[in-house]
């Protein structure tokens, strides 16, 4: 009888270490889908952010550009000038501190992803 119990119990160990390997595989698969979503996500919103305040900024840059060289050195076109230049200055900043706005956009989605 002590044979079959050693088979038995070895048939219980393979099971237990089987079901530990699947686990442990779908937590790994789940760990490496959150990384695709958060670097993906990440990459979207910065591109949002900075892409729209850098369009806005040349647009303001256009339109002053185009008043500029209508009135010839008139006040009222260095105005929307610096606006312009402010949006630039503000998509600047926003790309140099790029990292800080993954690091927010990661935890947020981790967040959402493992509750």
């Amino acid at each position: 009888m002590s044979i079959f119990d050693n088979l038995k119990d070895s048939a219980d160990k393979g099971t237990d270490a089987s079901k530990q390997f699947v686990t442990k595989t779908f937590e790994h698969t789940k760990l490496k889908a959150f990384q695709v979503t958060a670097l993906t996500l990440s990459i979207i919103v910065k591109l949002f952010i900075i892409g729209s305040l850098a369009v806005l900024g040349f647009i303001f840059l256009a339109v002053s550009s185009a008043i500029a060289l209508g009135e010839y050195f008139d006040n009222i076109a260095f105005g929307y000038l610096f606006v312009g230049l402010f949006f630039l200055i503000i998509s600047l900043f926003l790309y140099f501190f790029r990292k800080y706005f993954d690091k927010k956009v990661i935890t947020n989605v981790s967040k959402i992803f493992f509750d």
